[in-house]
């Protein structure tokens, strides 16, 4: 596993987000959302009924700077299985706070490894429930990080923020982040779908320079298919 870099092996989440497509979110897909655990609305078990009644195949929670609904939704989604339920595959994910090009953007981590102590050590500075400062602030070392603890990194919605999304995107690209955030519902709608042409040049943008697309709702609210 590459410290500096992309993922040097490849990701087992990879070849899911390798077929992320425009209609992939809101109904079998989910790498964005939040719960009470950050600024959401939703408990995780609530989150895990919704996602259950979506259908949704895969689903990462990325609470900002903090992992902590990822224990108790693992266990909800756990008993609902065991009841013969389909659940979806649940990814670990958080949502970091750092600066790319001197602007404030927002990463993805999504798939690291939960449980050794080493990747615990990497991502420590960003499930302090606040963002983190100095050193741990910038992006290059938000990547590393991310890496080190066995997960792909990728830039959130690219098209948010004051620095336009192709040179941030670029310049993700040559800090060794492995993809960003594709399709995604800049105009906040109640029930997502993504915004023309903005998200189809970002996926363009994304499969030219030969990185991983991701999707999600970004949820804030009571409703898993809306933000």
């Amino acid at each position: 596993m590459s410290v500096g870099g992309p993922v040097s092996d490849p990701h087992p989440l990879a070849g899911v987000l390798a077929g992320v497509h425009a209609d992939s979110c809101p109904g079998e897909l989910n790498f964005h959302c939040h719960t009470l655990c950050s600024d959401g609305s939703l408990t995780p078990e609530r989150l895990g009924e919704q996602a259950v009644a979506l259908g949704l195949r895969h689903l990462a929670v990325t609470d900002h700077h903090s992992t902590a609904a990822l224990a108790p939704l693992r266990l909800w989604l756990a008993a609902q299985a065991e009841r013969g339920a389909a659940v979806p595959t649940l990814w670990s994910g958080v949502e970091i706070s750092c600066l790319l090009e001197g602007c404030l953007v927002h990463v993805l981590a999504l798939g690291f490894d939960e449980t050794s102590a080493e990747a615990s050590a990497a991502l420590t500075p960003y499930r302090q429930g606040s963002a983190p400062v100095g050193e741990a602030l910038r992006a290059a070392e938000v990547v590393r990080r991310i890496h080190a603890a066995g997960g792909l990194a990728l830039l959130a919605h690219p098209a948010r923020y004051r620095l336009p999304f192709a040179r941030l995107i670029s310049a993700a690209a040559a800090l060794g982040m492995d993809g960003g955030e594709a399709w995604y519902d800049y105009a906040m709608q109640p029930r997502w779908q993504p915004t023309p042409l903005v998200c189809e040049s970002i996926a363009a943008q994304l499969d030219d320079l030969g990185l991983l697309r991701s999707c999600g709702t970004d949820t804030h609210g009571l409703a898993l298919h809306g933000r």
